[in-house]
């Protein structure tokens, strides 16, 4: 699979991630992603917005979906939205009914193993419950709890740390996502991880949520050239 570059909107405002999205297309982004912050500030009225501006990129929906799989995955198929996501942790029986609302609908199904016991079991239950992709994630709060970073000889986890071992453990595409720096994010290919997300903090500022200072669309046009270079 050749390197696909997702940009995460991770925004509280329609306008603002309309702005950024645009941004991002012209800077040769692949995807877009409406982030669960926007999904909470906007819900549904977020996603059309992208459809209806973008109406030929694929759009991910980070629902981070725990219950009402199908419905859930139903109505932002409908808003628009080509890929849902549904978290390893949700039971079994979720995660098949966003497996068959992703059939039903045409939208392909990312799940993610945040906070899974263990990451590379979390990505095996993913696949073998029929998902199309695997979010490898090490979340926002984890990665700033100090026993957690205690445990981690005083630094953040990093997905990097067990990327390659959820690679090999599964067969379909991995992304992954969590505090990566800029040179990690562009590194992810060679890890066989070919679904580069771009989010807080390259583009969207960490702790606000806001879209980043400076010269934004260059940096991004750098960043998507070198990963897609990877393929």
């Amino acid at each position: 699979m050749k390197p696909i570059v997702q940009i995460s909107l991770d925004l509280t405002s329609k306008e603002e991630a309309l702005e950024t999205a645009a941004l991002a297309m012209r800077a040769g982004v692949d995807w877009l992603e409406a982030g669960t912050p926007l999904i909470l500030a906007e819900g549904l009225h977020g996603v059309r917005a992208l459809r209806a501006a973008f109406p030929d990129t694929p759009i991910v929906a980070d629902l981070k979906t725990m219950d009402g799989g199908y419905l859930e995955a139903e109505m932002m198929a409908k808003a628009g939205a080509t890929h849902v996501v549904v978290m390893a942790r949700a039971h079994a029986a979720t995660i098949k009914q966003v497996v068959q609302a992703g059939k039903d609908y045409g939208v392909q199904v990312m799940g993610d193993n945040l906070g899974y016991e263990t990451m590379v079991d979390g990505a095996k239950r993913l696949e073998d419950l029929g998902c199309d992709y695997v979010i490898h994630h090490i979340g926002y709060d984890e990665r700033r709890d100090p026993e957690v970073q205690a445990a981690y000889g005083g630094r953040m986890p990093s997905p990097l740390d067990e990327l390659e071992a959820v690679v090999k453990a599964v067969s379909i595409p991995v992304q992954a996502v969590g505090g990566l720096t800029i040179e990690q994010a562009i590194a992810c290919p060679k890890y066989g991880a070919p679904l580069v997300v771009l989010g807080a903090p390259l583009t969207v500022d960490a702790d606000s949520f806001k879209t980043a200072s400076g010269d934004l669309e260059s940096i991004l046009r750098e960043i998507c050239r070198q990963i897609h270079a990877n393929g």
